[in-house]
């Protein structure tokens, strides 16, 4: 009898646990701001500011946690690092989902921000993949996998959120441990033995792991560039289900399916259009013209009178979504093979920075203007996207400057 071959690790394997994971993820979007809300005696202005708390805390254990992770990624393999942080996802959905006070939500999600590597090994795992020139496509698979899971988990989160606030966490945690099986049984390693490297606390503290990104030339830059971009995303994020319910009295439900409706669009976008446009337009342009457009329609959230308007400017909206796969592309051409863990791992810690202030700063804004300008974080983030464009024009120039005095 033959031997069966081990599975070839392809982006195919990670798309589909990134599905899943983010499946759970969106399932308590619509109903997480509502339980808040509810331990603060139907407040919506004091639930708004604890919702920003609470996704503070998370990102605060998670900027903690990921640059290790990252770099144990870098010395053990992508696969077990995936693991590791599905079932603390897991855990984290059960605690929430009993949880009798506040204090208890606070408390769970430190158990899954301490735990939440998967995206950067899952970013780590696609970089091990993939080719260079191939790079901005895959990582556009990673926004259609977003996109994906928040077409099912909203809708999902949006329908059982009717029966109860509680129920839709049970949900996740099933779906989340239903990844942990998948990973367990079919997710195959992707960094060979030869690409890993020594872990070292030097790197995988938070702080030494941004620094290190100083030891590649051009970089710096683009990373806080990154920085700034995710954290106009995450103002966006943490208070759509607040802005909606108050602006346009848009029932959970309802504030579930304009989830959804983002996540089809996501998916169209970066499932089929990045490598499109990308190949047309190159990863330079195609950043700078998605943050332009981002920009854009984040003023257009903050002063639309209507609704429908909404879904008019997600569909425009979708478009600056080339500017992510695009930028992590770019980054991931200046590191070599056996340290784009590390690489991720830092970027991963930008992104948990951005989820530290931004949702703080959006909470807190809507929360103080909430009854003169209601969309003030939407005008807040469209600044912040043309301070990461700047930034990223003047990453191009530095790099330009390298290739023209590496060729003389």
């Amino acid at each position: 009898m033959d031997t069966p071959k081990p599975r070839k690790p392809a982006v195919g394997f990670i798309f589909v646990t990134l599905v899943l994971l983010i499946v759970g993820i969106g399932i308590i979007i619509p109903v997480l701001p509502g339980l808040i809300t509810q331990f603060n005696g139907g407040s919506v202005a004091k639930g708004s500011n604890s919702y920003g708390w609470l996704v503070g805390v998370f990102a605060i254990m998670q900027f903690i946690a990921s640059p290790i992770l990252g770099s144990l990624s870098d010395r053990f393999g992508r696969r077990k690092v995936i693991l590791v942080a599905l079932a603390g996802s897991a855990i984290d959905y059960v605690v929430m989902g009993f949880a009798p006070t506040l204090g208890w939500l606070f408390v769970a999600r430190m158990i899954s921000g301490a735990t939440a590597g998967a995206l950067a090994a899952c970013n780590a795992y696609i970089a091990d993949v993939t080719p260079p020139e191939k790079r901005a496509q895959a990582f556009g698979l990673v926004g259609a996998a977003f996109g994906l899971g928040f077409v099912i988990g909203p809708a999902i989160g949006g329908l059982l959120g009717q029966f109860g606030l509680r129920l839709p966490f049970f949900s996740a945690a099933v779906c989340v441990g239903a990844n942990f099986v998948y990973g367990a049984f079919f997710l195959p390693e992707s960094l060979a033995v030869e690409n890993r490297r020594p872990f070292s606390w030097s790197r995988a503290n938070p702080i030494g792991s941004l620094l290190a990104l100083r030891r590649f030339r051009g970089v710096v830059d683009l990373a806080w560039m990154y920085f700034i971009f995710n954290f106009s995303g995450t103002m966006l994020q943490n208070v759509w289900v607040l802005y909606m319910g108050f602006r346009y009295h848009w029932s959970t439900l309802q504030v579930g399916l304009s989830l959804t409706f983002i996540g089809v669009m996501t998916a169209i976008v970066q499932g089929g259009l990045v490598r499109r446009i990308i190949a047309v337009t190159g990863e330079r342009k195609g950043l700078v013209i998605g943050l332009i457009t981002s920009a854009i329609i984040m003023v257009g959230y903050g002063t639309a009178t209507q609704g429908w308007m909404i879904y008019v400017l997600v569909v425009l909206g979708a478009l600056g979504g080339i500017s992510g796969p695009a930028a992590q592309s770019l980054l991931t051409k200046h590191v070599p093979a056996n340290e784009q863990g590390a690489l991720q791992g830092s970027l991963s810690g930008l992104t948990s920075l951005s989820y530290i202030f931004g949702p703080i700063l959006a909470a807190w804004s809507f929360g103080r203007f909430i009854d003169t300008i209601p969309g003030i974080a939407f005008y807040e983030a469209s600044a912040f996207l043309l301070i990461a464009l700047v930034l990223a024009l003047r990453s191009f120039r530095i790099d330009d400057r390298i290739a023209a005095q590496s060729a003389s």
